[in-house]
């Protein structure tokens, strides 16, 4: 089972640490219909990451022979290392600059008016539209597929990388269950924090996990 969970850490974490769902939760956390709202992004985040790592262990282990290290791997994560290392060169470009304030996204002006059903949707969008958790996503699920070992393994290291992929999500939602003042200026110290160090976030993310990708693809192809 080692096999199939050990090189999908990485990528797990890395979609775990992505801030725009965390943002987007946290503002949700603090919107009229906060408790729905949050329970209903969490859930679809949820469901859009196991659908998207499903999909994408499934298709790979039909791709690979018994027993053999395919070489598709090397080659996927190569194009998606490729793929991390300019999404963190655009992101330095346009990082902000000292004494300017950058714009939020208009989506995240309006999240105070959401349903709880776009609420589950937008949860959807941010995992399969936004490439920064898209990326990593399909980067640890295809080092579950090429993993030598059985289709049980290989679901159990499906479920732990989801669940790990989750905690930006998971853990807002159960501090805030917990419905006390000091729940409530947690989660305002995370915001601010989240706020402050997000562009941080997204340059050296995608910079490290891109050179890992990439140093693994030239090992596997090599």
């Amino acid at each position: 089972m080692g096999e199939a969970i050990g090189p999908m850490l990485a990528s797990a974490v890395a979609v775990a640490l992505s801030p725009l769902p965390l943002i987007a939760l946290l503002l949700i956390l603090a919107s009229p219909r906060r408790r729905a709202n949050g329970i209903a992004f969490t859930a679809g985040w949820l469901l859009g990451l196991a659908a998207l790592v499903a999909a994408v262990v499934t298709a790979g282990t039909a791709l690979s022979p018994a027993r053999t290290m395919p070489t598709w791997p090397s080659w996927l994560k190569l194009t998606l290392g490729v793929v991390l290392l300019l999404l963190a060169a655009r992101q330095w470009r346009e990082r902000p600059r000292p004494g300017r304030v950058t714009a939020p996204p208009v989506w995240l002006l309006s999240i105070d008016r959401l349903t709880a059903a776009r609420s589950a949707g937008l949860a959807v969008v941010l995992v399969v539209a936004q490439p920064k958790t898209l990326v990593p996503a399909i980067g640890g699920a295809a080092s579950i597929a090429a993993a030598v070992t059985g289709v049980g393994e290989k679901a159990v290291a499906a479920v732990v990388m989801v669940l790990l992929g989750s905690l930006g999500t998971l853990l807002p939602l159960v501090v805030h269950l917990r419905g006390d003042d000091h729940t409530r200026h947690t989660l305002g110290e995370w915001r601010a924090w989240t706020a402050t160090h997000s562009a941080a976030i997204m340059i050296t993310v995608p910079l490290l996990l891109g050179a890992e990708y990439v140093g693994a693809a030239i090992s596997g192809l090599t």
